[in-house]
């Protein structure tokens, strides 16, 4: 406040006195201030709206009907294809009790004389009132989260399993989820701006496997005794193959290289038609395994190379996958252990 100001507001408050001398004294100015201390000074807003000789309750009424309810209606919210409603009622907070002191405060903290100049001067107070309203920000968060159950959904993973004894792809699919903190954000400047609509942010998600991330894997069909090689969802190529003979079946089922061995000892593993091999055969031309041989993860089975070419195409191992050298050592060095293997019929 400046000198000038001071000056002023000094000698209104003097002509004031001198009003209150010249009218009557003091009785009347006290009865005078008496009946106004419970009205709103002139010159009192809220949203532009004076507020100037009203009581507490109708300051209330006003405040709740300018400010509060304007901010009540519904709100309709968008996430993704869905769509829900809020009560701004159940996350809006408006301290009214507040406001209406805020009203009064020019009343409380004036002398009589200045509150008598302003009355006599028809001097407004230029106060703007600005109720406070807040979010209860853990409500709406619940609430954002009940939405998110409605909205996520997980991605699916592209798989490869047999089903009715039949390898098959399963589909990959992206899912979405609610940016549930974001929401919270956007939904809480909505409810203290008015607005009636606000769309929410989904993101898509997408799934860890894909049909382009499946990689290689094997499938051995006993009926064809072919076995081919696939990369993601197409055959990369296809050999011919022996599998075992009757009483020896190659075992149908899914199942994965567990190691990989180069120029591998046979072992005896002690069956009746192994009696009358030796203990092991090391690598060479005699070995029954031949040059590679990848181990699967069922007790004894192999796919293996072998010497004995007129095999192939036939059912005559003891359940391994046999297959002539080259092939054998090609599809060694275009797998790894891990890789799966389903072993079908047709």
């Amino acid at each position: 406040m400046n000198a000038k100001t001071v000056l002023l507001r000094a000698t209104g408050v003097l002509l004031a006195c001198v009003m209150l001398a010249a009218s009557g004294g003091l009785a009347w100015a006290a009865a005078g201030d008496y009946s106004s201390k419970d009205l709103v000074p002139a010159g009192v807003t809220v949203a532009g709206v004076e507020l100037g000789g009203l009581s507490p309750a109708e300051v209330r009424e006003t405040v709740e009907r300018t400010v509060v309810e304007p901010l009540l209606a519904p709100v309709k919210v968008r996430a993704g294809s869905a769509v829900f409603e809020l009560d701004p009622a159940e996350f809006l907070h408006a301290n009214v009790d507040q406001a209406v002191a805020d009203a009064f405060e020019p009343n409380r903290t004036s002398t009589i004389a200045e509150r008598i100049y302003r009355r006599l001067a028809e001097e407004p107070v230029r106060v703007e009132v600005a109720p406070e309203i807040v979010v209860d920000e853990e409500a709406l968060a619940k609430r954002v989260e009940g939405i998110a159950v409605g909205v996520d959904l997980a991605p699916v993973d592209a798989t490869v399993g047999i089903e009715s004894g039949a390898v098959v792809i399963g589909p990959s699919s992206q899912g979405r989820s609610l940016d549930q903190t974001a929401s919270v954000e956007i939904v809480a400047e909505a409810l203290l701006s008015g607005k009636t609509a606000v769309e929410l942010p989904v993101k898509t998600v997408a799934p860890a496997i894909a049909e382009e991330d499946l990689g290689r894997w094997i499938v051995v069909r006993r009926a064809s005794r072919t076995l081919e090689l696939w990369e993601d969802t197409a055959i990369d190529r296809t050999y011919r193959v022996a599998i075992g003979a009757e009483g020896y079946a190659t075992p149908r089922g899914e199942w994965e290289i567990t190691l990989k061995r180069y120029r591998p000892t046979w072992g005896n593993p002690g069956s009746e038609w192994a009696a009358d091999m030796p203990e092991s055969i090391p690598p060479g031309p005699d070995n029954p395994l031949g040059t590679r041989a990848l181990n699967l993860n069922v007790s004894g089975i192999r796919i293996h190379g072998t010497n004995n070419v007129n095999s192939i195409g036939t059912a005559a191992s003891h359940g391994c996958v046999r297959m002539v050298q080259r092939d054998v050592e090609e599809l060694y060095e275009l797998v790894d252990v891990g890789t799966p293997v389903f072993v079908v019929e047709r």
